[in-house]
């Protein structure tokens, strides 16, 4: 992956690096649809469609298709990729349509709920088909005792997103076999390459993660199959 590519198209901890171990022991295979869900400027369709030589659905509500078009061009893997700007909670795909749904870095505003997961995306996806999602979480449940330190670091939006391991695991669970859920690896490296980049918003994250300095956050990676 070129770095200037990577540091360009980051949207937050490093969507590459976890797409990395999220997929290491992932069935994917060249001739699979896979939807890449809230795929941001698309560095996870890149990795996807040059690891795996999938066809991958690049959908995405705020990035536009043309933008993860020219990207796409760039990385030359067009011919892999279908740019979609939709919104993930009116899925226009035809039931049983695809082999396997990524998700990196996105899940989490639009899932964190007992009903999208049933409701809206799983009738796409075809038995036996691979589900793998990333996304940031806590290490437990703080929201009713948020630390003094962090209160001031923490907005509104992010606390009704972020929850523990336990908290997202019955929302999975009952409907993938080999179901697996625990703390990413990745976590320290991933958020050092934000960090490290001259986004506004990675330079307004660095006080956030000096501060939290392993305690509270992390991010969760889970699989399994639908049953």
């Amino acid at each position: 992956m070129n770095l200037e590519f990577l540091h360009e198209n980051m949207m937050g901890p490093n969507a590459w690096l976890i797409a990395e171990e999220l997929t290491a022991n992932l069935p994917l295979r060249k001739g699979m649809k896979v939807l890449d869900l809230g795929c941001g400027r698309g560095l996870t369709s890149v990795f996807l469609a040059e690891k795996f030589g999938v066809e991958v659905f690049a959908l995405d509500l705020w990035t536009s298709a043309t933008e993860n078009y020219n990207r796409f061009q760039q990385a030359g893997v067009s011919h892999l990729t279908i740019p979609l700007q939709l919104d993930a909670l009116q899925l226009p795909f035809a039931e049983d349509f695809f082999d396997a749904v990524i998700s990196i870095d996105s899940y989490h505003y639009f899932g964190n709920n007992d009903t999208y997961f049933t409701r809206v995306l799983r009738s796409v996806l075809k038995k036996d088909a691979i589900v793998a999602i990333a996304f940031p979480g806590m290490k437990y449940e703080l929201h009713q005792n948020i630390p003094e330190e962090m209160k001031t670091l923490w907005d509104d939006e992010a606390l009704e997103m972020w929850h523990s391991i336990e908290w997202w695991k019955p929302k999975f669970e009952p409907y993938l076999k080999d179901f697996q859920i625990g703390e990413m690896e990745c976590f320290d490296q991933a958020w050092q390459d934000w960090l490290s980049c001259d986004n506004p918003y990675a330079v307004e994250d660095r006080v956030m993660i000096a501060t939290d300095n392993g305690r509270y956050m992390n991010l969760i990676k889970l699989s399994g199959m639908i049953k």
